[in-house]
């Protein structure tokens, strides 16, 4: 794969963030901004409420066994392509979930929208740190994260006002114009990459789409099913256990193997991957469950519960771009915990959450849980890529 350094600094950097960042934003939008316009998805769809979340389940799937096969797709299609390619592909999909008649073709339609998604993330990343210098790459990922963190955080708030404005369906639709733009956008400035030709290996993909789709089956069925005492999570536990195992095997054996085990030996990029691993599950696992806590539990109407939620946004917005010029200044450690120090407190005061309490309580452990990510996703993200080859970043 050819050098980026050639498009560093070009006339257009701030043209090509702007539409890398729509279609990031987009994408990021639509992993939460379906949440809250379920209930009344189910009625229209004729669903049961279990099964309206195959809306959700089958999208992050999708995406999860999709996004390790995008560095492949970039080196045979080349990355400009690949990427007006995907936003192409998931602007489609959008417009046909909002034209959905049925719980079978939204599921599908979903499915879809995550296989063109997947490499939207990734390869924005790359291509921001591609078209921006080294001591640039601080506030590069600052605008990123707050692209990818923002995303997830309004969904619920954009999707409550769009459900109770119009109807669910604009929840799809409003990807439309955004998709367009940022597709004549990347398509007339974004740099070309060259192709590079190297084989797949398919046996490792097999292993690990097994892995992750039979594990996100088990964790987003247990609920429903009891856990354990149903055969059907015994089934998934062990599929994925023999899949993750299998590919292990697989990586450390193979010539060629689907990822490149040598990326591991970066002790930046190790150390800031699990330290992100961490803090996405204790956020996202939280954000995933206060909607519907909030709505089926304390009675909130859909637009509240998007205003009481928003705020976090605002503080994730803050602290990232705050913290992508502190970056030059400050030891990227220090900013680190203290980031994890405020998710803490904030994560602490949720745990005391009651029908009872003050609209405030909610509005203030958002913005503090906000400030709190903005703090540790940004340092992270940049010590990660910081020594990183290239030819590693998709």
């Amino acid at each position: 794969m050819s050098s980026p350094e050639p498009f560093r600094d070009g006339p257009h950097r701030g043209l090509i963030t702007v539409a890398l960042m729509l279609a990031t934003v987009m994408q990021a939008l639509d992993t939460t901004i379906a949440n809250v316009a379920l209930p009344t998805m189910t009625g229209d769809l004729g669903a049961s409420p279990d099964n309206i979340n195959w809306v959700l389940t089958s999208y992050i799937v999708a995406a999860a066994i999709m996004t390790p096969v995008t560095g492949w797709l970039a080196d045979r299609l080349g990355r400009k392509e690949l990427f007006l390619t995907a936003v192409v592909g998931f602007t489609i999909f959008s417009m046909l979930c909002g034209l959905a008649w049925s719980l079978e073709t939204i599921v599908l339609f979903r499915l879809m929208q995550g296989v063109f998604g997947a490499a939207i993330v990734p390869l924005s990343q790359t291509f921001l740190l591609d078209i921006n210098p080294k001591e640039r790459h601080g506030q590069a990922m600052a605008i990123w994260g707050a692209g990818i963190m923002l995303g997830p955080i309004l969904g619920p708030t954009l999707g409550g006002w769009l459900t109770e404005n119009f109807n669910w369906r604009w929840v799809f639709f409003i990807n439309l114009p955004v998709g367009i733009l940022a597709f004549l956008g990347m398509a007339a400035y974004l740099p070309a990459v060259a192709r590079r030709v190297r084989s797949f290996d398919f046996f490792g993909f097999a292993m690990i789409s097994l892995g992750v789709g039979a594990l996100q089956l088990m964790l987003d069925r247990g609920g429903e099913v009891d856990w354990f005492s149903a055969v059907e999570i015994w089934i998934e536990l062990g599929l994925a256990i023999t899949g993750f195992w299998v590919f292990t095997i697989h990586t450390v054996t193979a010539e060629h193997p689907f990822i490149d085990p040598k990326i591991f030996l970066d002790r930046n990029f190790v150390t800031g991957l699990a330290f992100i691993f961490v803090m996405g599950v204790l956020i996202l696992a939280s954000m995933s469950l206060l909607p519907p806590m909030l709505s089926t539990i304390f009675g909130y109407p859909t637009m509240t519960i998007g205003v009481v939620i928003g705020p976090r946004g605002v503080g994730t917005m803050i602290s990232m771009l705050v913290v992508g010029r502190l970056m030059s200044k400050i030891d990227a450690r220090i900013l680190v915990v203290i980031g994890f120090l405020l998710t803490a407190q904030s994560l602490y005061t949720m745990s005391s959450f009651s029908p009872q309490m003050d609209n405030w309580l909610i509005l203030s452990s958002g913005v503090i849980q906000g400030l709190g990510m903005g703090m540790v996703f940004v340092p992270l993200s940049t010590v990660a890529f910081a020594t990183l080859d290239a030819r590693y970043r998709t």
